[in-house]
Protein backbone atom coordinates (compact mmCIF):
# COMPACT_ATOMS: atom_id res chain seq x y z
CA UNK A 1 0.00 0.00 0.00
CA UNK A 2 1.28 3.56 -1.13
CA UNK A 3 1.28 6.14 1.92
CA UNK A 4 3.01 9.43 1.21
CA UNK A 5 4.20 11.23 4.56
CA UNK A 6 5.66 15.18 4.29
CA UNK A 7 9.17 15.19 5.32
CA UNK A 8 10.41 16.24 8.57
CA UNK A 9 13.60 18.06 9.45
CA UNK A 10 15.45 17.00 12.40
CA UNK A 11 19.73 18.23 13.01
CA UNK A 12 20.04 16.88 16.54
CA UNK A 13 19.21 15.38 19.57
CA UNK A 14 19.56 16.18 23.15
CA UNK A 15 21.08 19.37 21.28
CA UNK A 16 23.97 16.88 19.48
CA UNK A 17 24.39 16.99 15.78
CA UNK A 18 23.14 13.53 14.73
CA UNK A 19 26.52 12.82 12.71
CA UNK A 20 28.62 14.33 15.52
CA UNK A 21 26.67 11.89 17.71
CA UNK A 22 26.71 9.08 15.50
CA UNK A 23 30.87 9.38 15.49
CA UNK A 24 30.46 9.65 19.40
CA UNK A 25 28.33 6.41 19.59
CA UNK A 26 30.76 5.02 16.97
CA UNK A 27 28.50 3.15 14.80
CA UNK A 28 25.11 3.01 13.29
CA UNK A 29 22.56 1.46 13.88
CA UNK A 30 21.66 3.26 16.94
CA UNK A 31 18.55 4.28 19.40
CA UNK A 32 19.13 8.16 20.92
CA UNK A 33 16.93 8.91 23.76
CA UNK A 34 16.23 12.76 24.79
CA UNK A 35 17.20 13.46 28.42
CA UNK A 36 15.22 16.85 28.38
CA UNK A 37 12.21 15.56 26.30
CA UNK A 38 11.48 13.00 28.82
CA UNK A 39 11.56 15.18 31.70
CA UNK A 40 9.30 17.74 30.18
CA UNK A 41 6.47 15.11 29.24
CA UNK A 42 6.85 13.83 33.23
CA UNK A 43 6.54 17.97 34.04
CA UNK A 44 3.42 18.36 32.08
CA UNK A 45 1.74 15.18 33.67
CA UNK A 46 2.39 16.48 36.82
CA UNK A 47 1.61 20.06 36.33
CA UNK A 48 -2.09 18.56 34.49
CA UNK A 49 -3.19 15.62 36.34
CA UNK A 50 -4.60 15.88 40.10
CA UNK A 51 -1.66 16.51 42.82
CA UNK A 52 -2.71 13.68 44.92
CA UNK A 53 -2.55 11.07 41.81
CA UNK A 54 1.00 9.28 41.56
CA UNK A 55 2.61 8.73 38.42
CA UNK A 56 4.12 5.57 37.53
CA UNK A 57 6.33 4.02 34.57
CA UNK A 58 5.90 0.65 32.81
CA UNK A 59 9.50 -0.38 32.07
CA UNK A 60 8.31 -2.55 29.69
CA UNK A 61 8.29 0.80 27.43
CA UNK A 62 11.82 1.30 27.68
CA UNK A 63 14.02 -0.82 30.44
CA UNK A 64 17.58 0.92 29.19
CA UNK A 65 19.09 1.50 32.72
CA UNK A 66 20.23 4.83 32.06
CA UNK A 67 16.45 5.55 30.81
CA UNK A 68 15.17 3.80 34.36
CA UNK A 69 17.39 6.22 36.41
CA UNK A 70 16.56 9.06 35.18
CA UNK A 71 12.91 8.49 35.38
CA UNK A 72 13.77 7.56 39.08
CA UNK A 73 14.15 11.27 39.81
CA UNK A 74 10.90 12.18 38.01
CA UNK A 75 7.92 9.73 38.27
CA UNK A 76 6.57 8.24 41.92
CA UNK A 77 6.76 4.04 41.25
CA UNK A 78 7.92 1.68 39.07
CA UNK A 79 5.83 -1.20 37.53
CA UNK A 80 7.71 -4.23 36.39
CA UNK A 81 6.72 -7.43 34.38
CA UNK A 82 9.86 -9.68 35.31
CA UNK A 83 12.58 -10.92 37.25
CA UNK A 84 14.82 -9.00 35.15
CA UNK A 85 12.59 -5.43 34.92
CA UNK A 86 12.23 -5.75 38.50
CA UNK A 87 16.67 -6.07 38.85
CA UNK A 88 16.44 -2.70 36.60
CA UNK A 89 13.93 -0.93 38.84
CA UNK A 90 16.27 -1.58 42.12
CA UNK A 91 19.26 -0.73 40.74
CA UNK A 92 17.79 3.00 40.83
CA UNK A 93 17.24 4.98 43.96
CA UNK A 94 13.46 4.00 43.36
CA UNK A 95 12.73 2.23 47.27
CA UNK A 96 11.08 -1.75 46.79
CA UNK A 97 7.98 -0.98 48.29
CA UNK A 98 7.71 1.72 45.50
CA UNK A 99 7.51 -0.95 42.28
CA UNK A 100 5.06 -3.10 41.45
CA UNK A 101 5.34 -6.51 39.60
CA UNK A 102 2.67 -7.65 37.24
CA UNK A 103 2.11 -9.68 34.15
CA UNK A 104 0.85 -13.31 33.76
CA UNK A 105 2.74 -16.46 34.44
CA UNK A 106 4.96 -15.35 37.46
CA UNK A 107 7.23 -18.05 38.07
CA UNK A 108 7.83 -19.12 41.90
CA UNK A 109 11.31 -17.94 41.60
CA UNK A 110 10.43 -14.37 40.02
CA UNK A 111 7.85 -14.24 43.33
CA UNK A 112 10.35 -14.80 45.46
CA UNK A 113 12.36 -12.11 44.23
CA UNK A 114 9.42 -9.58 44.28
CA UNK A 115 8.73 -10.54 48.17
CA UNK A 116 12.12 -10.69 49.39
CA UNK A 117 12.49 -6.93 47.67
CA UNK A 118 9.35 -5.49 49.18
CA UNK A 119 8.03 -5.19 45.76
CA UNK A 120 3.90 -4.87 45.79
CA UNK A 121 3.07 -8.27 43.81
CA UNK A 122 0.08 -7.66 41.79
CA UNK A 123 -1.75 -11.16 41.50
CA UNK A 124 -2.84 -12.24 38.48
CA UNK A 125 -4.92 -15.15 39.38
CA UNK A 126 -6.05 -17.38 42.38
CA UNK A 127 -2.92 -20.15 41.67
CA UNK A 128 -0.79 -16.80 42.07
CA UNK A 129 -2.77 -15.65 45.50
CA UNK A 130 -2.02 -18.91 46.49
CA UNK A 131 1.82 -19.38 45.59
CA UNK A 132 2.41 -15.96 46.62
CA UNK A 133 0.80 -16.65 50.13
CA UNK A 134 3.43 -20.03 50.45
CA UNK A 135 6.70 -18.62 49.22
CA UNK A 136 5.58 -15.63 52.02
CA UNK A 137 5.17 -18.26 54.67
CA UNK A 138 8.87 -19.73 53.67
CA UNK A 139 10.62 -16.75 53.35
CA UNK A 140 8.93 -15.43 56.93
CA UNK A 141 7.65 -12.49 54.78
CA UNK A 142 4.36 -10.52 54.73
CA UNK A 143 3.84 -10.20 50.68
CA UNK A 144 2.70 -6.93 49.83
CA UNK A 145 -0.51 -7.91 47.19
CA UNK A 146 -3.29 -6.39 45.10
CA UNK A 147 -5.64 -7.41 42.87
CA UNK A 148 -5.23 -7.11 38.95
CA UNK A 149 -8.83 -6.70 37.53
CA UNK A 150 -9.76 -7.70 34.69
CA UNK A 151 -12.80 -5.25 33.88
CA UNK A 152 -16.45 -6.35 32.71
CA UNK A 153 -15.67 -3.44 30.46
CA UNK A 154 -13.40 -2.62 27.48
CA UNK A 155 -11.25 -0.13 26.59
CA UNK A 156 -12.17 0.92 23.22
CA UNK A 157 -10.19 2.36 20.21
CA UNK A 158 -7.34 0.81 22.00
CA UNK A 159 -4.25 -0.44 20.10
CA UNK A 160 -4.01 -3.28 22.15
CA UNK A 161 -7.12 -4.51 24.57
CA UNK A 162 -5.78 -5.73 27.68
CA UNK A 163 -9.12 -5.73 29.62
CA UNK A 164 -12.77 -7.20 28.81
CA UNK A 165 -13.72 -10.18 27.94
CA UNK A 166 -11.70 -13.58 28.52
CA UNK A 167 -8.19 -12.09 29.30
CA UNK A 168 -4.87 -14.05 30.27
CA UNK A 169 -4.26 -10.65 32.43
CA UNK A 170 -5.70 -10.30 36.20
CA UNK A 171 -8.93 -12.33 37.63
CA UNK A 172 -12.43 -11.59 35.92
CA UNK A 173 -14.19 -8.68 38.18
CA UNK A 174 -17.32 -11.17 38.97
CA UNK A 175 -14.40 -14.03 40.93
CA UNK A 176 -12.71 -10.98 42.62
CA UNK A 177 -14.74 -11.12 45.88
CA UNK A 178 -14.18 -14.84 46.76
CA UNK A 179 -10.05 -14.34 45.90
CA UNK A 180 -10.76 -11.48 48.78
CA UNK A 181 -12.63 -13.88 51.10
CA UNK A 182 -9.09 -15.79 50.47
CA UNK A 183 -6.79 -13.24 51.14
CA UNK A 184 -8.81 -12.13 54.02
CA UNK A 185 -7.89 -15.08 56.16
CA UNK A 186 -4.08 -14.97 54.74
CA UNK A 187 -0.91 -13.42 55.89
CA UNK A 188 -1.03 -10.88 53.71
CA UNK A 189 -1.22 -7.08 53.09
CA UNK A 190 -3.52 -6.77 50.69
CA UNK A 191 -3.34 -3.11 49.73
CA UNK A 192 -6.07 -2.27 46.46
CA UNK A 193 -6.76 -2.71 43.14
CA UNK A 194 -4.97 -2.20 39.30
CA UNK A 195 -7.37 -1.83 36.65
CA UNK A 196 -6.08 -1.90 32.57
CA UNK A 197 -7.85 -1.67 30.08
CA UNK A 198 -6.16 -0.97 27.41
CA UNK A 199 -2.64 1.04 25.70
CA UNK A 200 -1.84 3.01 23.05
CA UNK A 201 -5.51 5.14 23.29
CA UNK A 202 -5.37 8.65 21.29
CA UNK A 203 -9.56 9.32 22.22
CA UNK A 204 -9.85 11.29 25.46
CA UNK A 205 -13.39 10.83 25.65
CA UNK A 206 -13.12 7.01 25.63
CA UNK A 207 -9.96 7.04 28.49
CA UNK A 208 -12.21 9.78 30.79
CA UNK A 209 -14.92 6.78 30.24
CA UNK A 210 -12.80 4.18 31.11
CA UNK A 211 -11.45 5.55 34.15
CA UNK A 212 -14.53 6.50 35.35
CA UNK A 213 -15.87 2.69 35.19
CA UNK A 214 -12.85 2.01 36.90
CA UNK A 215 -13.02 3.88 39.74
CA UNK A 216 -16.79 2.47 40.00
CA UNK A 217 -15.62 -1.23 39.85
CA UNK A 218 -13.15 -0.44 42.33
CA UNK A 219 -16.06 1.16 44.67
CA UNK A 220 -18.18 -2.20 44.16
CA UNK A 221 -15.26 -4.55 44.93
CA UNK A 222 -14.59 -2.47 47.94
CA UNK A 223 -17.30 -3.68 50.00
CA UNK A 224 -16.04 -7.13 50.01
CA UNK A 225 -12.25 -6.05 50.67
CA UNK A 226 -10.94 -7.21 54.28
CA UNK A 227 -9.71 -3.32 54.60
CA UNK A 228 -9.58 -0.44 53.09
CA UNK A 229 -8.44 -0.19 49.76
CA UNK A 230 -4.87 2.25 50.28
CA UNK A 231 -3.87 1.27 46.21
CA UNK A 232 -5.82 1.74 43.13
CA UNK A 233 -3.56 1.56 39.96
CA UNK A 234 -5.82 3.30 37.16
CA UNK A 235 -3.50 2.32 34.26
CA UNK A 236 -2.89 4.59 31.36
CA UNK A 237 -3.24 4.05 28.01
CA UNK A 238 -2.24 7.21 27.10
CA UNK A 239 -1.23 6.95 23.36
CA UNK A 240 1.15 9.02 20.99
CA UNK A 241 0.13 10.03 17.28
CA UNK A 242 2.80 7.75 15.53
CA UNK A 243 0.83 8.17 12.05
CA UNK A 244 0.19 11.78 9.95
CA UNK A 245 -3.37 11.96 10.72
CA UNK A 246 -2.98 11.29 14.40
CA UNK A 247 -3.96 13.90 16.60
CA UNK A 248 -1.97 14.69 20.33
CA UNK A 249 -3.91 13.39 23.03
CA UNK A 250 -5.94 15.91 24.84
CA UNK A 251 -4.07 15.36 27.98
CA UNK A 252 -6.09 18.91 29.95
CA UNK A 253 -9.19 16.83 29.42
CA UNK A 254 -8.09 13.73 30.99
CA UNK A 255 -6.11 15.77 34.26
CA UNK A 256 -10.00 17.51 34.52
CA UNK A 257 -11.82 14.20 34.41
CA UNK A 258 -9.24 12.73 37.27
CA UNK A 259 -9.81 15.75 39.21
CA UNK A 260 -13.53 15.71 39.32
CA UNK A 261 -13.05 10.99 40.18
CA UNK A 262 -10.88 12.47 43.24
CA UNK A 263 -13.13 15.04 44.37
CA UNK A 264 -16.41 12.79 43.66
CA UNK A 265 -15.41 9.54 44.49
CA UNK A 266 -11.76 8.46 45.72
CA UNK A 267 -11.50 11.16 48.55
CA UNK A 268 -14.91 10.64 49.89
CA UNK A 269 -14.96 6.71 49.35
CA UNK A 270 -11.99 5.85 49.25
CA UNK A 271 -9.96 8.00 51.31
CA UNK A 272 -6.65 5.95 52.23
CA UNK A 273 -6.93 5.23 48.17
CA UNK A 274 -3.04 6.02 46.61
CA UNK A 275 -4.52 6.61 43.30
CA UNK A 276 -1.82 6.09 40.18
CA UNK A 277 -1.80 6.58 37.25
CA UNK A 278 0.86 3.53 34.98
CA UNK A 279 2.20 4.46 31.75
CA UNK A 280 5.34 3.82 29.70
CA UNK A 281 4.82 4.90 25.90
CA UNK A 282 3.08 8.43 26.61
CA UNK A 283 6.82 9.04 29.14
CA UNK A 284 9.41 8.15 26.98
CA UNK A 285 7.68 7.55 22.91
CA UNK A 286 8.39 10.37 21.61
CA UNK A 287 11.53 11.10 23.12
CA UNK A 288 13.64 8.59 20.77
CA UNK A 289 14.72 8.44 17.57
CA UNK A 290 16.16 5.43 15.61
CA UNK A 291 19.53 6.36 13.66
CA UNK A 292 20.40 4.23 10.34
CA UNK A 293 22.56 5.15 7.52
CA UNK A 294 21.95 4.42 3.80
CA UNK A 295 24.17 1.65 2.16
CA UNK A 296 22.64 1.79 -1.09
CA UNK A 297 20.66 4.00 -3.25
CA UNK A 298 19.02 1.28 -5.94
CA UNK A 299 16.27 1.49 -8.78
CA UNK A 300 13.71 -1.22 -9.33
CA UNK A 301 11.20 -0.87 -12.12
CA UNK A 302 10.03 2.55 -11.04
CA UNK A 303 10.72 2.30 -7.02
CA UNK A 304 13.95 4.15 -5.50
CA UNK A 305 15.29 2.00 -2.65
CA UNK A 306 17.21 3.62 0.11
CA UNK A 307 19.22 0.39 1.66
CA UNK A 308 19.85 0.81 5.51
CA UNK A 309 22.49 -0.73 7.75
CA UNK A 310 19.80 -1.21 10.30
CA UNK A 311 15.60 -2.73 9.94
CA UNK A 312 12.91 -4.44 10.87
CA UNK A 313 15.30 -6.51 13.91
CA UNK A 314 15.40 -3.54 15.80
CA UNK A 315 12.38 -1.66 15.19
CA UNK A 316 9.71 -4.03 14.32
CA UNK A 317 6.68 -1.46 15.27
CA UNK A 318 8.25 0.77 12.22
CA UNK A 319 8.08 -1.63 9.95
CA UNK A 320 4.86 -2.52 10.85
CA UNK A 321 4.67 -6.25 11.68
CA UNK A 322 3.87 -5.58 15.25
CA UNK A 323 0.54 -5.68 15.19
CA UNK A 324 -0.80 -2.86 12.42
CA UNK A 325 -3.21 -4.44 10.10
CA UNK A 326 -3.04 -1.61 7.76
CA UNK A 327 0.54 -0.72 7.31
CA UNK A 328 1.45 2.87 7.78
CA UNK A 329 4.78 4.97 7.97
CA UNK A 330 5.96 6.00 11.11
CA UNK A 331 7.52 9.72 10.95
CA UNK A 332 10.99 9.71 8.77
CA UNK A 333 13.28 12.17 8.14
CA UNK A 334 16.57 12.43 6.79
CA UNK A 335 19.39 13.74 9.15
CA UNK A 336 20.31 17.74 8.43
CA UNK A 337 18.10 18.09 5.54
CA UNK A 338 15.19 20.63 6.15
CA UNK A 339 11.77 20.13 5.81
CA UNK A 340 11.22 22.57 2.55
CA UNK A 341 13.70 20.92 0.82
CA UNK A 342 12.28 19.18 -2.62
CA UNK A 343 11.22 15.83 -2.54
CA UNK A 344 10.89 12.40 -4.11
CA UNK A 345 9.34 9.15 -3.62
CA UNK A 346 11.34 6.97 -1.73
CA UNK A 347 10.74 3.62 0.33
CA UNK A 348 13.71 2.85 2.87
CA UNK A 349 14.61 -0.68 3.42
CA UNK A 350 16.53 -2.63 5.96
CA UNK A 351 19.66 -5.15 5.65
CA UNK A 352 17.49 -8.21 5.88
CA UNK A 353 16.92 -10.96 3.56
CA UNK A 354 12.81 -10.87 4.04
CA UNK A 355 10.22 -8.36 2.33
CA UNK A 356 9.36 -7.72 5.50
CA UNK A 357 11.82 -5.24 6.48
CA UNK A 358 10.49 -1.87 5.36
CA UNK A 359 10.93 0.87 7.53
CA UNK A 360 9.17 3.28 5.34
CA UNK A 361 7.03 2.61 2.22
CA UNK A 362 6.77 5.75 -0.63
CA UNK A 363 8.01 8.46 2.13
CA UNK A 364 8.26 11.64 0.64
CA UNK A 365 11.86 12.82 1.50
CA UNK A 366 14.87 15.27 -0.13
CA UNK A 367 16.73 12.74 -2.05
CA UNK A 368 18.88 10.91 -0.22
CA UNK A 369 22.43 9.64 -0.79
CA UNK A 370 24.61 6.60 0.44
CA UNK A 371 26.08 7.96 3.77
CA UNK A 372 23.54 10.34 5.31
CA UNK A 373 21.45 9.48 7.77
CA UNK A 374 17.55 8.10 8.11
CA UNK A 375 16.19 8.87 11.02
CA UNK A 376 13.17 7.00 12.96
CA UNK A 377 10.76 9.09 15.20
CA UNK A 378 8.51 8.22 18.05
CA UNK A 379 11.22 5.36 18.83
CA UNK A 380 11.40 5.82 22.95
CA UNK A 381 8.92 3.04 23.55
CA UNK A 382 8.75 -0.42 22.20
CA UNK A 383 11.54 0.12 19.94
CA UNK A 384 14.83 -2.13 20.64
CA UNK A 385 13.43 -5.06 22.97
CA UNK A 386 10.27 -5.45 21.71
CA UNK A 387 12.35 -6.39 18.18
CA UNK A 388 13.55 -9.43 17.13
CA UNK A 389 17.49 -8.62 17.50
CA UNK A 390 18.81 -11.88 16.79
CA UNK A 391 16.89 -12.47 13.21
CA UNK A 392 19.90 -13.70 10.57
CA UNK A 393 22.60 -12.62 13.39
CA UNK A 394 23.26 -8.79 12.93
CA UNK A 395 24.84 -6.47 15.72
CA UNK A 396 22.59 -5.55 17.88
CA UNK A 397 22.31 -1.44 18.12
CA UNK A 398 23.77 0.66 21.14
CA UNK A 399 21.67 2.85 22.74
CA UNK A 400 21.93 6.04 24.60
CA UNK A 401 20.66 8.74 26.29
CA UNK A 402 21.26 12.36 25.77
Amino acid sequence: MSVAVPARAIHAVGGVDLERLATRVGSTPFFAYDRAAITERAGLLRATLPADVRLSYAIKANPMPAVVQHLAGLVDAFDTASAGELRVALDTTMPGEHVSFAGPGKTPAELTQAIAAGALVELESETEARRVVAIGERLGERPRVAIRVNPDFELKGSGMRMGGGPQQFGVDAERVPALLAELAAADVEWLGFHVFAGSQNLNAEILCDAQRKTVELALRLADHAPRAVRYLNIGGGFGIPYYDRDAPLDLPAIGHNLEELMAGAVRPLMPEARVVVELGRYLVGEAGVYVTRIVDRKQSRGTTFLVVDGGMHHQLAASGNLGQVIKRNYPVAIAGRAADEPTETQTVVGCLCTPLDVLARDAELPRAEVGELVVVFQAGAYGLTASPTAFLGHEPPVEVLV
